[in-house]
């Protein structure tokens, strides 16, 4: 069964996903949380950048191993050295990768270059950009397949009097773009299932929900049940484009 997401569109995305985010630094955490994320039907499972400076390839071959039907992202930040990173995990068995929006021109092309040549997913990431809208578009025009919108942690935190959130420009954000669009960043439950509604139907769990958003460790609790409900709205929420 082909794991592919290569070629994703909104046309496509018949019905919303889930991608199930291990912010975590060790495989063997790692490993129990996404068995349970797929068990209460997640889609997609992304190697967290935590999980990415831990465990590196090795996070990616145990979870091409353990997951072999499951798309798996693989969150790499890049910067710079594009086309070697994105090689690195795509012969790992990554079907997504993402580049930072900030990086270069010449980044963003080498990391799509690797994309072609290993069938993966690139995925283009706003963060820090100061026009996202501009932003997402740019990545876009550049190649991108997805574009990633995206409020840091650390942005967030030290700013929590100001409520900031991706909900603010993820409409703009739809409408200057045609390929699918993801919005991350201390989204609630709530705020996550109606992302779909917005024209964002790629809806990411992670902290808080799945992991301690602190330590980064798995988060304790009922995780099977509280991510068995939230998948199974996501799956049921409406998919909304502008137009």
């Amino acid at each position: 069964m082909s794991t592919s997401i290569r070629g994703i569109t909104r046309e496509s995305l018949t019905r919303p996903l889930v991608q199930i985010s291990l912010d975590l630094t060790n495989n063997t955490e790692a490993l129990r949380t996404a068995a349970i994320a797929v068990e209460a039907g997640a889609d997609w499972i992304e190697v967290g950048t935590p999980l990415v400076l831990a465990e590196g390839l090795h996070a990616v071959r145990a979870l091409r191993k353990e997951f072999p039907d499951k798309p798996i992202i693989v969150d790499l930040k890049t910067m710079d050295g594009g086309y070697l990173e994105a090689e690195m995990m795509g012969d790992a068995g990554a079907d997504a990768v993402i580049v930072m929006g900030q990086a270069h021109d010449a980044t963003i092309a080498a990391v799509i270059e690797a994309g072609d040549r290993f069938g993966m997913l690139v995925m283009g990431d706003d963060l820090g950009a100061a026009d996202r809208v501009a932003e997402c578009a740019r990545l876009e025009a550049l190649g991108v397949g997805m574009v990633i919108h995206h409020i840091g942690y650390d942005h967030r935190n030290a700013n929590p009097h100001l409520g900031l959130t991706p909900l603010t420009d993820l409409p703009g954000i739809v409408a200057a773009t045609t390929v699918p669009v993801q919005a991350v960043g201390g989204l609630s439950i709530e705020q996550a299932v109606g992302c779909p509604a917005i024209g964002a139907p790629v809806v990411v769990f992670g902290a808080p929900l799945a992991i301690d958003g602190k330590s980064f460790s798995a988060a304790d609790g009922d995780l099977l049940g509280v991510l068995t409900d939230a998948c199974a709205r996501v799956h049921a929420a409406p998919i909304v484009y502008p137009g």
